[in-house]
C-alpha cells in the first residue's frame, strides 16, 4: 500500500515566505494547503498545493480545513508585518498576530495536530545589546510588530508547556530574494522592502528616485545595517525545522541569517552595479522603530537544525532582479 503524502498546513502561503515554502514542501513530497485570506498574498501564487480561503481571526475556518485534510503540522507565517504601519495602528497588530495565533493553537489542539513551526522576527531583539545577536540575547521590541510576535512565541511556550505542542520559532532577521525558476517573488502592496525598492526603481526611471530613510544612524555610512537572508534559504530551514520535531519535545527557539551585516548603501551599490548605474536615490527621514543595526548569530541553526545559507548578498540581488524582470 502507498504511504499517503503528508499534509501540511501553510498559514500565508498565498505571501511571499509562505509560497516558496509551498514549492519547497511539494519538492520534498509534502501537500502544502494553503490556508490565506488574500489580503496581501496572492491567488496566483499558491500553485503547489491546495488554497482554503480563510481567516485566522474566524476560528470556523480554521476548524473546517483542519477538518477537512488528514494535516500532521503547520508552518504559520500569515501575519502583519510593517513596522511603520504597527507603530501607527498596533491594534491591528496585537489583533491579527497575537490573537491569530492563539485561535490557531486552539484549531490545531482541538484537530490533534501537535507540531508548529511560527515566522518569528529579529524585531523580537529591539536595539542590540550585542552584535551578532543569538537567542540568549534579551527580548526587547521597540515596536509593536516585534511586541506582537514576541507575545505569540509566549502563547506558543504555553501551550507546549501545557499541552504537549511541540513547536519551532524561527527568527528572520531581513529575508529577500526570489525562487530561481521565478515562479514565485516578492510582490508586496505597498512595497517596503529595500531591495524590491531598489530593484523596481532601477527597472522603471518613471517611478522616481528610490526612498531611502536616514542616513544618521550610528553605523559606519550612516545607513541602517541589515543581515539579509535569501528566501530559499528560509524555507530550507522550516522544512529542517518539520524534521527537528519528531525528535525534540517543546518549544525551539533559533535565529536565521548569514551572520553579514550589509549597510543600505551598500546594497545600493550593488545593485547599481547589477543595473548600469541606476537607480537614483534620495534621503528621507529615519521610520519609527527601525533599530540601526540587525545582524544574527544562527549557530545554533547550524549546529541543531544542520541548517546552512547558500545564498550571498550578490545571489539575492541577482535571483530578485530575475524576478522582477520577468513579472
Amino acid at each position: 500500500m502507498t504511504t499517503p503524502a503528508p499534509h501540511v498546513l501553510v498559514c500565508g502561503g498565498a505571501g511571499y515566505i509562505g509560497s516558496h515554502m509551498c514549492k519547497r514542501l511539494a519538492r520534498a513530497g509534502c501537500v502544502p494547503v494553503t490556508f490565506d485570506n488574500l489580503s496581501t498574498g496572492h491567488r496566483a501564487a499558491v500553485q503547489w498545493g491546495p488554497l482554503e480561503v480563510g481567516d485566522l481571526l474566524r476560528p470556523g475556518d480554521l476548524r473546517a480545513v483542519l477538518a477537512r485534510y488528514p494535516i500532521t503540522a503547520a508552518l504559520h507565517f500569515a501575519a502583519r508585518s510593517l513596522v511603520g504601519e504597527s507603530v501607527r495602528e498596533p491594534a491591528l497588530y496585537l489583533r491579527g498576530n497575537v490573537t491569530g495565533t492563539l485561535n490557531l493553537l486552539d484549531a490545531m489542539r482541538s484537530a490533534g495536530v501537535m507540531r508548529l513551526v511560527f515566522s518569528s522576527t529579529a524585531a523580537v531583539y529591539g536595539n542590540p545589546i550585542t552584535t551578532p545577536i543569538d537567542e540568549t540575547h534579551p527580548a526587547q521590541p521597540i515596536n509593536p510588530y516585534g511586541l506582537s510576535k514576541w507575545l505569540a512565541e509566549q502563547q506558543i511556550q504555553a501551550y507546549c508547556d501545557a499541552y504537549g505542542l511541540r513547536a519551532v520559532c524561527l527568527r528572520y532577521f531581513n529575508a529577500a530574494g526570489a525562487d530561481a525558476d521565478a515562479e514565485t517573488g516578492e510582490a508586496h502592496e505597498p512595497e517596503t522592502h529595500l531591495i524590491p525598492n531598489i530593484i523596481r526603481a532601477a527597472l522603471d526611471p518613471a517611478a522616481g528616485p528610490v526612498k531611502l530613510f536616514g542616513d544618521d544612524y550610528p553605523t559606519p555610512d550612516g545607513t541602517c545595517v541589515r543581515d539579509y537572508i535569501h528566501v530559499e534559504d528560509l524555507a530550507e530551514a522550516h522544512l529542517l525545522a518539520l524534521r527537528y520535531m519528531d525528535a525534540h519535545e517543546g518549544r525551539h527557539v533559533f535565529n536565521l541569517g548569514v551572520g553579514q551585516g550589509y549597510s543600505v548603501a551598500q546594497v545600493l551599490a550593488q545593485c547599481r552595479a547589477l543595473c548600469d548605474g541606476a537607480p537614483a536615490s534620495e534621503i528621507h527621514p529615519r521610520r519609527a522603530g527601525d533599530p540601526a543595526t540587525l545582524v544574527a548569530s544562527a549557530a545554533r541553526a547550524h549546529q541543531e537544525l544542520g541548517w546552512q545559507p547558500r545564498h550571498d548578498l550578490a545571489s539575492i540581488l541577482a535571483s530578485a532582479l530575475r524576478w522582477h524582470q520577468r513579472a
